[in-house]
C-alpha cells in the first residue's frame, strides 16, 4: 500500500503521517518545488517537470502541474508500479497537487491498482479562482480514481474554536486520511475474528466514485451506539452515509466485545442507511482498546462516476511522448536558469535545487 502526497499540501499531509509507524504501508512525494521536497521525510521524493518548471514550483498554475507530471510520467509509473492499492493525497486548488494528481491516477488506472484520492478544498476566504480550480481539479480526478474522498477545508472552523493554531487545525484535516489509511491497512493485515481482506476492500471501493470514510471510537455501556454514530457522521467530510448501497464496516476492540455490540453497531448503520445496502463486517481483536471500541466505515455506491471530463484544460494526456507546451507568460516558475539533468527517483534522490535558492538556505 503507497500513500503518494502531490504537491504542497499532500506533501505536509505525508510528512505528518510518516511519524505514525503504520504497519504496510510506504511514502512518496511528489512536487515541482525542488526545494520543498528536501524538507519531506519520505524516502522516495519524485521532482516533476524539472525542464518545465525548473524547480520552482507550479506557480499556482494547474495546467503546469499536469504538464510537469505529463513529463515525468515514466518516473511516476516507476513508483506507483509494485503496489496493489495506491492513495494519491492532495491539497485542490493550487497548481501541483491540482494538475498532477490526476495524471497519477489516470497512470494507477491503467495498471489496474485499486485508486483512492483524499483531497482537500480551499478555505472560502482564498477566494473564488481558487475554488473553480479546485473543482475542475475534482472533476478530473473522479475520471481515473476508484474512490474519491473530499475534505472541504472550510469544515474545519466547525470543530475549532478561534484560539486553535493554524499547525492543529491543518492536523484535524490530516486525520481523515491517516484513519481511511490505518484503517483499510487493519483490513488487509489485521488477522480479525470476523476476517477482512483486500478482496472485501476492493469489493467495496473498485470504481464507486464519492465514498465516506469514518471512524468512531467509544466506551461505557452505549459504546456500540456511540462509535457508529461518530463514524457515519463525520464532520470534516462533504458526504455523509445518505444513499449509499455498499458498506464496509470494522468493529475492533478487546476480546470483551460482546455480541451484542456487534449486533448493535450494524443494526445502527443499517438504520442510518436504509434495510437495502448491503454490508460485510469484520471483527479484529485489539486488548490494548481495553474499554474502548473503534468503528471504522468504508460507504460506496451512491451514485454512478461521471462519464466524461467537461473541465476545460485539465485533459490527462498519456501518450508515451506527451507534449510540454509552456504559455510565454509564464511566471519566474518557469523561467530559463540552465538547468538540464533528468528527475530522478531514488532512496536518496538527486533534487535539483536552483542555485540562487540553494543559496538562501544556506544563509538561513
Amino acid at each position: 500500500m503507497l500513500v503518494m502526497g502531490v504537491g504542497g499540501g499532500g506533501n505536509n499531509a505525508v510528512n505528518r503521517m510518516i511519524d505514525q509507524q503504520i504497519k504496510g504501508v510506504e511514502y512518496a512525494v511528489v512536487n515541482t518545488d525542488a526545494q520543498q521536497l528536501t524538507s519531506s521525510k519520505s524516502n522516495t521524493k519524485i521532482q516533476i517537470g524539472e525542464k518545465l518548471t525548473k524547480g520552482l514550483g507550479a506557480g499556482a498554475r494547474p495546467e503546469i502541474g499536469l504538464q510537469a507530471a505529463e513529463e515525468s510520467k515514466e518516473e511516476l509509473l516507476a513508483a506507483i508500479k509494485e503496489y496493489d492499492m495506491l492513495f494519491i493525497a492532495a491539497g485542490m486548488g493550487g497548481g501541483t497537487g491540482t494538475g498532477a494528481a490526476p495524471v497519477i491516477a489516470a497512470l494507477a488506472k491503467e495498471l489496474g491498482i485499486l485508486t483512492v484520492g483524499i483531497v482537500t478544498k480551499p478555505f472560502d476566504f482564498e477566494g473564488p479562482q481558487r475554488r473553480e480550480y479546485a473543482e475542475r481539479g475534482i472533476d478530473a480526478l473522479k475520471e481515473y480514481v476508484d474512490t474519491l474522498i473530499v475534505i472541504p477545508n472550510e469544515k474545519i472552523f466547525s470543530i475549532i474554536d478561534k484560539k486553535t493554531s493554524t499547525k492543529v487545525a491543518y492536523a484535524k484535516a490530516n486525520e481523515v486520511l491517516q484513519q481511511a489509511v490505518e484503517g483499510i491497512s487493519q483490513i488487509i493485515y489485521a488477522e480479525g475474528l470476523i476476517n477482512l481482506d483486500y478482496n472485501d476492500a476492493s469489493r467495496i471501493m473498485k470504481g464507486q466514485g464519492v465514498a465516506h470514510i469514518g471512524v468512531g471510537r467509544a466506551s461505557g455501556e452505549k459504546k456500540a451506539e456511540e462509535a457508529a454514530k461518530m463514524a457515519i457522521n463525520s464532520p470534516l467530510l462533504e458526504t455523509s452515509i445518505t444513499g449509499a448501497t455498499q458498506m464496509l464496516v470494522n468493529i475492533i476492540g478487546s476480546e470483551d466485545v460482546a455480541m451484542a455490540d456487534v449486533k448493535d453497531t450494524v443494526d445502527y448503520i443499517r438504520k442510518a442507511t436504509g434495510e437495502d445496502v448491503n454490508i460485510i463486517y469484520g471483527q479484529v481483536e485489539d486488548e490494548s482498546l481495553g474499554d474502548e471500541m473503534v468503528v471504522m466505515v468504508i460507504a460506496t455506491g451512491f451514485g454512478s462516476k461521471p462519464k466524461n471530463n467537461d473541465s476545460g484544460s485539465f485533459h490527462v494526456n498519456l501518450k508515451k511522448e506527451a507534449e510540454v507546451k509552456p504559455e510565454a507568460e509564464m511566471a519566474a516558475a518557469t523561467e530559463e536558469n540552465g538547468s538540464k539533468e533528468k528527475a530522478n527517483i531514488s532512496e536518496e534522490p538527486e533534487i535539483n535545487i536552483p542555485l540562487f535558492l540553494q543559496k538562501n538556505r544556506k544563509k538561513g
